[in-house]
């Protein structure tokens, strides 16, 4: 081959590359023009549904179509964040997902085959602490009386939560890790099987993601001991944070909302969709929904990449604590 014929093939190797990409750099400019669609990895009616369907309703006025929340229950949200990482990574199809199945899920299931890698961060939504409380009956009323009670008759208590390797259940081990106290985990199928277990006696504490745990709180049926955040949460500002406690200063968990898209966003898609997610934090109407339910709306600019590092460590050495793995 002539040197002049080799250019002549390289120019046309470079054409025909340019043209194959043409028609997706064409679909990042004029993205969206159909519609979004975001994953819940949970049935309707919790935190993250609430969640993913009032930041949906946003971004939809954002971006101009319509927004539509799909609904994927099982293996604690992996299944939903899966159908994601194996998403066309085009910007239809987004996770509105916790910490659960972003962070955490890899970390005790060998099911689970994704990572963080595998995913686009596109920004935090929210967040809100959990809250960990006694049955009425038991007669524990503070933090300092649940410490000396559980420190007293190590194996006595067990304290529950929705599901192992679930941030409920890392919460509680963080609490046990810090304050040196051994108690039985129970894992429960949900929150509603927790609060009747709870309300009948027939389990000494459990771990609720605050939103959950309020209705309970505020009607008697269980006793707030404290919160899991570092400081007290301003929807609750009647309950002491956990970290308050000596024994437990160093205790600092929450569970946080995220919008994800499958790996490799095209730089467009992922710049439209960040600004339309940071417009719609600021939306009044947005911020009243997600704090009356409990959670605190994200700041912006977080850095995701060292946020999700961060986090994901901070698990780690909690599920290597408790010896967590299924």
């Amino acid at each position: 081959m002539t040197p002049k014929t080799h250019t002549c093939c390289l120019s046309l190797f470079a054409g025909l590359a340019l043209l194959a990409s043409a028609p997706a750099l064409a679909q990042s400019d004029t993205y969206p023009v159909k519609p979004i669609t975001i994953v819940v990895g949970y049935p309707p009616g919790g935190s993250t549904d609430l969640t993913g369907r009032t930041i949906g309703v946003e971004l939809s006025k954002r971006l101009g179509v319509p927004v539509v929340i799909e609904n994927i229950g099982g293996a604690g949200g992996a299944i939903g964040a899966q159908k994601v990482v194996n998403a066309a990574p085009d910007g239809y199809t987004l996770l509105a997902g916790v910490n659960n199945e972003i962070a955490i899920s890899r970390l005790v299931s060998t099911a689970v085959k994704y990572q963080i890698k595998d995913f686009t961060p596109i920004g935090l939504i929210a967040s809100q602490p959990m809250v960990l409380v006694a049955s009425a009956k038991s007669g524990i009323k503070n933090i300092d009386q649940f410490i000396s009670a559980v420190k007293s008759n190590p194996g006595k208590y067990s304290y529950g939560s929705s599901g192992v390797g679930t941030a409920l259940h890392l919460a509680g081990e963080m609490v046990k890790d810090q304050g040196g106290l051994f108690m039985t985990h129970i894992p429960y199928r949900g929150v509603a099987p927790l609060t009747s277990d709870l309300v009948g006696s027939n389990i000494d504490f459990g771990v609720f993601v605050l939103s959950s745990g309020l209705p309970q709180i505020k009607t008697g049926r269980v006793v707030a001991l404290g919160t899991t955040e570092a400081k007290r949460s301003s929807v609750t500002p009647d309950i002491p944070a956990l970290a308050e406690n000596p024994k437990l200063k160093g205790l600092d968990i929450n569970v946080w909302f995220a919008l994800m898209g499958p790996a490799n966003l095209p730089a467009p898609v992922l710049a439209k969709l960040k600004k339309a997610l940071a417009e719609s934090l600021q939306s009044p109407d947005l911020r009243k929904k997600l704090e009356e339910s409990g959670s605190a709306i994200a700041p912006l600019n977080v850095d995701m990449p060292k946020f999700l590092k961060d986090e994901t460590a901070k698990y780690q050495r909690i599920v290597d604590f408790a010896k967590i793995k299924e």
